[in-house]
């Protein structure tokens, strides 16, 4: 099994075996931990898919608090990781302190936006993908009233809100769209207990299937959906499997991809602005044993033709994050 040495995520200590080579790569989560069954989840998965593949080793850090950010990058840097991939845009104002420091040093951010020689910043289509669920979940619904639950409220969880409900009113247009968001601070990401109250709470409005966009505060709503005998739209990872036959779908980020292609380059990442997006296999949706019998061959086709409509441009989903604004939803 592959060794990887670990950063103890209280103290923030590097764990560091001898012999290590300098250059392993490192991976830090943001909160909500490695196996939030969702964003972090799959960042995991990529580095794990990495070191299957080339039998090599890398460092990794969960984050127990914000004030472990800047200490975290700087030991790393210091004790020779290389690249080192963070996920979450909360990293962005740390990073912009660190990076400069470490010159020699590659740096991923997957989700912030740092304007350094030596970073790359790892952005996605969120809006594409969600658009794309946001078509199904208006043709399972039989209500005509669909969910969003958010996590934290930012401009990036508002995109993903914002292509959702575009996709919604693209099969209804008379549909209604009930959005909430859990909060206003990093815990929104990891509240599953809130997560399960907002879902409980749209449903009793009539929303029959609910798309969550909320790292570990998804898992309430997941839950939630499948005790009441509705539907869920999971995200990022595939969370079908969570509770087979009421999970409709999941929108797919591939912040596994990201992480993995970022191992693979090693010191030789090309750093600058990189947006993964649908035609690049950056987002999507998933089908899998789990919910087969949930997607009609109507809704696939359906779904298929606007995917290849928006891969090729004949098809523009409008981003929350261009303007501040979205022309299917108010928030």
């Amino acid at each position: 099994m592959t060794s990887i040495q670990k950063i103890l995520g209280a103290t923030a200590v590097l764990a560091l075996s001898a012999g290590t080579a300098l250059a392993d790569p490192a991976v830090v989560f943001d909160l909500g931990g490695k196996f939030d069954k969702s964003f972090n989840e799959s960042a995991f998965n990529g580095a794990e898919r990495w070191a299957t593949e080339t039998g090599g080793s890398y460092r990794e850090l969960e984050m127990q608090s914000e004030a472990q950010r800047e200490q975290a990058l700087r030991r790393l840097a210091e004790s020779g990781s290389n690249p080192i991939v963070m996920t979450g845009f909360a990293f962005s104002s740390v990073l912009e302190e660190v990076a400069p420091d470490y010159p020699d040093t590659k740096f991923a951010i997957v989700d912030g936006f740092v304007d350094a020689p030596n970073v790359r910043t790892i952005l996605f289509s969120e809006h594409e993908g969600s658009y794309l669920v946001g078509m199904m979940a208006a043709m399972a619904s039989e209500t005509g009233t669909v969910g969003f639950v958010g996590g934290m409220d930012i401009p990036l969880i508002r995109k993903f809100a914002c292509g959702y409900a575009q996709g919604v009113q693209a099969v209804n247009g008379d549909a209604t769209i009930i959005a909430n968001m859990t909060g206003t601070t990093p815990a929104a990401w990891n509240d599953p207990v809130k997560g399960g109250e907002l879902a409980k709470s749209q449903m009793s409005q009539g929303a029959d299937v609910i798309y969550a966009a909320a790292g570990g505060t998804g898992i309430g709503v997941l839950q939630a959906a499948a005790d009441e005998g509705k539907l869920s739209i999971g995200v990022d990872s595939n969370q079908n499997y969570l509770h087979p036959g009421s999970v409709l779908t999941s929108m797919l980020k591939r912040v596994d991809n990201a992480v993995y292609e970022a191992f693979t380059a090693g010191t030789e990442l090309e750093t600058g602005i990189v947006t993964m997006d649908l035609a690049s296999g950056g987002v999507g949706y998933a089908v899998d044993e789990n919910n087969a019998e949930l997607v009609t061959a109507e809704m696939q086709a359906a779904v298929d033709a606007a995917a290849e409509q928006i891969a090729s441009g004949a098809l523009t989903v409008h981003d929350y994050t261009s303007d501040d604004s979205c022309p299917a939803l108010t928030f």
